[in-house]
């Protein structure tokens, strides 16, 4: 027989949002198991090695990561994490990277100096404040339900009145990015080009309300990180993590499906494996909580199941939007080094004429509302031409830890929205089922601006949405983004409003931690688990050593222990 399994925490889900959630609380002391039903853990951090010696990431490519609290406090650089960093322009862009169809545009000096100003960037400001800008809208918990939200407390206005005080207006919470472009910045090409960049990364720009959290989602691509990539792609973040984990002495089991989250008088006191778990022991016990990492839906739906959860609710539950983007990513290696078409050249650039990535075509808003309109109107298939449709190819130059392979020059990824899965009119896998078809259309797109990728093509990779959600089944609808990043999937308003703080306020001792389900979602990663540890905290689930802090933004509730240690 064998003994009984029992954790102060037992986290569900091996996600990067599970398994850093097992690092902060194993750090402080306590006792965690991660339970993983794929036969790995990291989820969205996946690393594929497509051809002997060159790898890709199929989802998460880019670290977003670059103001996260978790860099110092879980000290990830003693766990082998590297990181190769890369140069840019001072503006976090570079001009070569402002494409219309008609070719190059470049910035000029209002807009890397408007973008400069709404940004932090240490070239307009002799204090930079990029790194609080970010810290205050994705690494900071939502505030306490009985604290009304004003402008006077929304951490980002703080950051402004702090740093920029010239820019602090109420008007700024009813605007969006483009209202902010068109205010600080000048050409269109530079405005529909970073507008591109935030809609990839977060909030769309044409989303009144949520100006700050869409430009926070380029900042983060362009200036805070700077554009740079894990070494060995993203699956080495996750191995540093996951090893910070281990080292702290949390247990990791993967192939090992939760099949009901265990509620006792109004608890979570542990889960039942499936029977088909690789685990002998199929009851493992938490002492303190159990973690959620796990699809919002899938949770309540299944896990916790309908006999304790109140029929109102779960309809909303079910009501949750999935309409966020959704991405239709493709991969390209050639054996020869990529060429920008002349149109899209340069003069006195050197090396700027060989493609390091970008993003087309700027050409205007009506281009990209056109594009748009596919997405949440018609929900169908690009009705673009190839050349026409806007897509990204994150910045980047080469980086010789995930491409060993002689005379191969990787292009990865090439990301095209197109509407999630399961709002697709003509059924969920329908451009699975025809995927030569948009292969052959990625190509095109790409092939606008890269003269060489069709002569030179050693091998294409690519996965829909449809194949990203079955990959990975926290890639909700087939992308990060899960749900709207609009002012009504934002801060205290995520996924809902009483469950915005992490918290099952009907199940005591059952918190959530996965992109689906908290502030901020995903791609900043890190985020979540940060935020819910100042909730744990105040729950006394959690007491972390000198080297946590809290975000100071953050607002105890009350009546519950203070995430701000007592000096």
């Amino acid at each position: 027989m064998s003994k009984e399994e029992r954790y102060d925490v037992v986290i569900v889900g091996g996600g990067p949002n599970g398994v850093t959630s097992a690092a902060y609380l194993a750090k402080s002391g306590l006792s965690v198991c991660v339970l993983e039903e794929r036969p790995e853990l990291l989820g969205g951090c996946e690393n594929v090695e497509v051809v002997p010696g060159v790898r890709i990431d199929p989802h998460m490519t880019f670290m977003y990561a670059g103001a996260a609290p978790g860099w110092e406090q879980l000290e990830l650089w003693k766990y082998g994490f590297r990181m190769a960093w890369h140069q840019l322009e001072p503006d976090g862009t570079s001009p070569a990277v402002l494409w219309t169809s008609e070719g190059a545009v470049e910035a000029t000096e209002k807009d890397s100096e408007g973008w400069g100003k709404l940004s932090g960037s240490e070239l307009t400001y002799e204090r930079p404040f990029w790194k609080e800008l970010m810290r205050a809208i994705y690494w900071c918990p939502p505030h306490p339900p009985e604290v009304e939200i004003t402008a006077e407390n929304i951490p980002y206005m703080q950051v402004y009145k702090q740093f920029a005080p010239e820019l602090w207006t109420e008007e700024i919470l009813d605007m969006s990015l483009f209202d902010l472009m068109d205010e600080y910045c000048e050409t269109e090409a530079y405005k529909v080009n970073m507008g591109i960049i935030a809609w990839y990364c977060g909030a769309s720009p044409e989303w009144q309300g949520v100006g700050i959290p869409s430009l926070g989602g380029a900042v983060n691509l362009l200036t805070a990180t700077p554009l740079s990539v894990s070494r060995g792609g993203m699956h080495t973040y996750g191995h540093a993590v996951v090893r910070c984990a281990l080292a702290h002495g949390a247990v990791m089991r993967t192939s090992c499906p939760v099949e009901e989250i265990i509620i006792h008088e109004g608890r979570a006191v542990g889960v039942r494996l499936r029977d088909d778990a690789a685990f002998a022991e199929k009851t493992i016990w938490a002492n303190k909580a159990v973690l959620a990492n796990v699809e919002i839906k899938h949770l309540f739906r299944d896990l916790v199941g309908p006999k304790h959860v109140d029929i109102g609710f779960m309809q909303r539950i079910e009501d949750i939007s999935l309409k966020g983007s959704n991405i239709y990513v493709s991969h390209f290696l050639l054996n020869k080094p990529p060429r920008v078409r002349p149109k899209f050249r340069i003069p006195d650039q050197g090396d700027k004429n060989l493609f390091f990535g970008g993003i087309g075509p700027g050409d205007s808003r009506e281009n990209y509302f056109e594009h748009i309109m596919d997405i949440n109107g018609r929900k169908s298939f690009p009705s673009m031409p190839p050349e026409k449709v806007p897509w990204i190819v994150p910045p980047h130059e080469e980086d010789d830890s995930r491409v060993r392979r002689p005379n191969s020059y990787l292009l990865s990824p090439l990301y095209v929205i197109v509407p999630p899965p399961e709002y697709f009119v003509d059924g969920p896998d329908a451009m699975h089922k025809d995927k030569e078809k948009w292969d052959t259309y990625m190509r095109k797109a790409l092939g606008t601006v890269v003269e060489n990728l069709e002569d030179d093509l050693i091998g294409q990779w690519s996965n829909s949405p449809w194949e990203s959600e079955h990959r990975n089944w926290g890639l909700l609808g087939g992308g990060w983004y899960t749900t709207r990043h609009c002012s009504d999937q934002w801060f205290e308003n995520r996924p809902l409003p009483e469950l915005s703080r992490y918290r099952v306020p009907f199940i005591d001792g059952l918190y959530l931690c996965h992109q689906s389900s908290g502030h901020p979602g995903g791609l900043f990663l890190m985020a979540i688990p940060y935020n819910l540890m100042h909730i744990l905290i105040e729950d006394g689930i959690v007491e972390p050593g000198d080297w946590w802090y809290p975000s100071p933004w953050y607002i105890p509730q009350e009546g519950k222990i203070s995430a701000i240690p007592r000096t």
